[in-house]
């Protein structure tokens, strides 16, 4: 116990599920190994797998509060909004005065609208903490979302009365004074906010469109700056940048903003079409040509991308194009006495897309910082990037690697019999990743062939040959064993389907042939699986292969098996897992990716991460 909490304390988290998965195994009527496993799971992001530990704990031991907070976090993450207001009354039951789970419970309620229970629950916080801005603030909050903007500024005014350093007060109150027009006032708000919360972009982007209203276009620019320099992604500030610098002239580096948005929205057509303008301006013609096609296909009744692109038609010669536009423009003038489309306002909501407003700055989401789960529980995210794929067959071979936070030991009582059939040969061992040899070890094995032919001994001069990668040897001795005698060991046949998977590795076939090979390979694990009793490598090799095959519940069915066979083999179940999600069985497949992560593959992580937010 001891030593899994030091590996939380240092954020290895897969290691200090293994030491928790000891003493679950040495005492399961503990409740505590199940809440410590779930809180390194949490930290892993794997939700839905901490959850299930922290039940497992409140089973054992229904009264523990911090159980049942970490469950509500849990289900915090998850959207499961409902049952963590639950866990959070739970745990204020035993601990009224645990203020972030009121935080909390307060900011479900608003998730689910439940408008009333959220400032029921903040007037119960505030008797607690009645000298505390936190409550007026998010009680400012709850009234915006009633839509009272009148009560939601007296909050925001009390909050600041009671603690003139409340930065999301500063940063509340700012956007009311902006909504009055009041930009200087709003700037010095922001200036109060930014002293308390100066790492939070979204603070000088609200300050970046405040200066833009005053005409300060430099000090706009500058605080755009600050913003991606906090947060290079930050979408807003890319795209209002990008409007700024295509003021000033600043044309090459206004495409680099549109560029970024762009590759983050595609098919973002008001950003498109602000490019479009730039790419004119800098000369390349063709590029804005296409940039504004792409936009009237779009829109096919934006009449002021139609004289654009026009302009820009004359330009590289091609006459009838832009009268062909013109012509539409004139048409369109026509049929509308109203002429072309005017401007009324200077900014936008980042929701709306008019492209009409293509030369309006953005105004983000307001207040979005504010509504934030406080937490207790420290720790960061393993984003070792994993691919969907499977994890390799299990061979047989000589040298096994090892596993730092795998404690699982491949073993087969019927390999060991048949392995010390003869007592001089090399010891034979299941191997779930096979490792590079140096030179002098191949050596070795080369040089033992010759031997090997001499005794008779078939099985080590198979695995000699295969680990020298002469495998049209190996498959000709195997090939010659099998046929002559009948009554050979299944493991020849095991060592046939792993010598084919190697050779179709090292040399690509076509479609056809690969099918054939691979149901021979099929042939020979189904007969080690029905000849060996208990043996589930050849069940889980059954799935890779059926997996290559893209018969997935083939497959699924074989690892079942495997894990019917042996309950403790993580390998079947992260392939399982992978089989599910290419099948779109996502929720099964990140129970058994997280089952796989809590036996010590720690790759599981990552697409549980991955997969939960698809």
């Amino acid at each position: 116990m001891m030593m899994g909490r030091n590996a939380l304390y240092y954020e290895d988290y897969v290691l200090a599920i293994q030491r928790f998965n000891s003493v679950i195994t040495a005492k399961p009527y503990l409740s505590d190994p199940y809440f410590f496993r779930g809180l390194a799971k949490f930290y892993l992001e794997d939700y839905a797998g901490a959850e299930s530990d922290c039940t497992l704990a409140l089973n054992r031991s229904p009264f523990n509060a911090q159980y049942y907070t970490l469950r509500a976090l849990c289900r915090v993450n998850m959207e499961h909004y409902s049952a963590a207001i639950e866990d959070y009354k739970a745990s204020l039951e035993q601990n009224p005065i645990e203020k972030n789970n009121w935080h909390n419970m307060v900011i479900c309620y608003m998730e689910m609208e439940q408008f009333n229970q959220a400032d029921s629950a903040l007037n119960k916080m505030i008797e607690l903490w009645p000298r505390e801005s936190s409550q007026c603030t998010m009680k400012a909050q709850v009234s915006l979302a009633m839509k009272d903007t009148v009560l939601a500024e007296k909050w925001v005014d009390k909050a600041l009365v009671l603690d003139k350093y409340d930065g999301g007060a500063w940063s509340m109150k700012s956007a009311f004074q902006t909504k009055r027009r009041e930009y200087d006032k709003a700037e010095k708000s922001l200036n109060n906010a930014i002293v308390q919360r100066p790492r939070l972009p979204m603070l000088y982007v609200n300050r970046a469109l405040v200066r833009f209203h005053q005409q300060n276009i430099r000090g706009a620019m500058s605080d755009y700056d600050q913003a991606i320099e906090i947060d290079g992604s930050n979408y807003v500030a890319h795209y209002n940048r990008g409007l700024l610098r295509a003021q000033v002239g600043d044309d090459n580096n206004a495409i680099e903003d549109f560029n970024y948005v762009l590759s983050v929205e595609p098919d973002n057509m008001i950003a498109l079409y602000n490019r479009a303008i730039l790419l004119d301006r800098v000369g390349d013609y063709h590029g804005a040509i296409k940039d504004i096609s792409s936009v009237i296909d779009e829109y096919p009744q934006f009449w002021a991308g139609y004289s654009q692109r026009a302009s820009i038609l004359r330009k590289v010669g091609d006459v009838y194009g832009a009268e062909r536009d013109e012509y539409r423009v004139l048409k369109a003038k026509m049929e509308v006495k109203t002429g072309t489309y005017k401007v009324q306002k200077t900014t936008r909501k980042k929701e709306e897309r008019n492209i009409e407003d293509y030369n309006k700055m953005v105004v983000d989401d307001e207040q979005s910082q504010l509504s934030s789960y406080a937490s207790e529980f420290r720790g960061r995210v393993q984003n070792k990037q994993t691919e969907l794929k499977c994890l390799p067959m299990y061979t047989l071979g000589y040298y096994r690697k090892e596993h730092t936070t795998r404690r699982y030991i491949p073993y087969s009582k019927a390999l060991e019999d048949f392995s010390m059939q003869n007592k001089e040969s090399q010891k034979l061992l299941m191997c779930s990743e096979e490792i590079s040899l140096d030179s002098a070890r191949i050596s070795m094995h080369q040089s033992r062939i010759t031997q090997d032919i001499i005794l008779g001994d078939v099985s080590q001069l198979v695995m000699d040959y295969y680990i020298v990668r002469d495998f049209e040897s190996a498959m000709s001795t195997l090939d010659s064993i099998v046929v002559s005698d009948k009554n050979i060991s299944p493991f020849y046949h095991f060592m046939r389907a792993q010598v084919r998977t190697a050779q179709i590795e090292a040399q690509p076939i076509n479609e056809n042939e690969l099918r054939i090979r691979y149901m021979e390979i099929l042939q020979d694990l189904k007969y080690c699986d029905h000849n060996i009793q208990d043996f589930a490598y050849a069940s889980y090799n059954m799935g890779n292969t059926y997996v290559k095959l893209k018969d997935y519940q083939s497959a699924i069915n074989s690892y079942s098996r495997a894990i019917e066979i042996d309950n403790k083999l993580p390998e079947a179940y992260f392939n399982r897992g992978i089989t599910y999600i290419l099948m779109k069985e996502i929720n099964k497949g990140l129970a058994d990716l997280s089952q796989a992560g809590e036996m010590g593959l720690y790759q599981a992580y990552n697409l549980i991460k991955k997969y939960s937010q698809k």
